[in-house]
């Protein structure tokens, strides 16, 4: 299978559900994007996978593993650039939202604040409107990506926070929007998932055990724990599930 991906969250489904399918994904060059690329390519889906580094994006392209999936750059803050993309797609069945950042501390700055809520909410919206007339041809899905954070407060990252609560007001207006024409659009909302972006926590013993101890499950998620609740959301056994947010955090943001 493409990209390593091996386990139940993708031999729940049937080999070959994405056959002839066009599946996009922004954000895509490593953690949460990367990991749900792949699992729609082992699923059979002609994946693009867009980042904006053109360093990471030569090095994916240059892994045999990964030959399977298109790798592309594109530059989600630039409006023009997202529709000239998407209407070099001759199809799209499935948009994954999947571009996301974060600068801790930083986010209390006019400038940083603006940045962060452009990449992780205002570019899903852009994506969203560039894809719509495509999506609704193929009677579609869009899945994005929000956050536990949605739900909870963390003081350093208030674009973040913001960024993601907003994802959730998106996606619901988003699903009555596009819905009369058949796209269902809905979203999943990470917890603690061992990325480069929470580094500085799982690498430290103790902030990774207080963490891992709130959950239900008592352990960090990895980035294949969210490959399955994507691929759910954008297959037709969601066929009448639009406008919700499905927590993928292991019972961290109910705990206590």
């Amino acid at each position: 299978m493409t990209g390593e991906l091996k386990g139940a969250e993708i031999t729940a489904f049937r080999p070959g559900l994405f056959d002839g399918k066009t599946v996009l994904v922004s954000g895509a060059t490593s953690g949460i994007g990367l990991a749900i690329a792949k699992g729609f390519a082992a699923l059979g889906a002609q994946v693009i996978a867009t980042g904006s580094s053109a360093s990471k994006l030569e090095g994916l392209r240059a892994d045999a593993e990964l030959e399977n999936i298109r790798f592309e750059q594109l530059d989600v803050r630039d409006n023009d650039a997202i529709k000239s993309f998407v209407a070099t797609l001759s199809v799209l069945d499935v948009l994954v939202n999947a571009a996301g950042v974060a600068r801790p501390v930083d986010e209390y700055s006019d400038d940083v604040f603006r940045e962060v809520i452009d990449v992780n909410l205002t570019a899903a919206m852009r994506l969203a409107m560039a894809a719509r007339s495509k999506l609704e041809h193929a009677r579609g899905a869009i899945v994005n990506v929000a956050s536990m954070l949605s739900y909870i407060a963390d003081v350093d990252v208030p674009a973040y926070c913001a960024s993601k609560t907003g994802i959730l007001g998106l996606t619901r207006s988003l699903a009555h929007s596009f819905g009369p024409a058949g796209v269902r659009v809905n979203a999943i909302a990470p917890g603690y998932h061992r990325t480069d972006m929470t580094r500085a926590l799982w690498e430290v013993p103790a902030s990774a055990e207080k963490i891992a101890a709130r959950s239900a499950l008592k352990r960090w998620g990895e980035v294949d724990d969210l490959v399955g609740a994507t691929v759910f959301l954008a297959s037709p056994a969601s066929a009448f599930i639009t406008g919700v947010t499905l927590p993928v955090d292991g019972g961290y943001a109910s705990g206590v």
